[in-house]
């Protein structure tokens, strides 16, 4: 159980980066 937990807070704190990531990527690329 524990390592779920530390895999959900890991996840969470890519998938905030990602959000960043993927919102540069998208500004910088035309969106069709």
């Amino acid at each position: 159980m524990h390592r779920d937990a530390a895999i959900y807070t890991i996840f969470e704190g890519t998938s905030e980066i990602q959000r960043l990531v993927i919102a540069r990527t998208l500004s910088g690329m035309p969106i069709r």
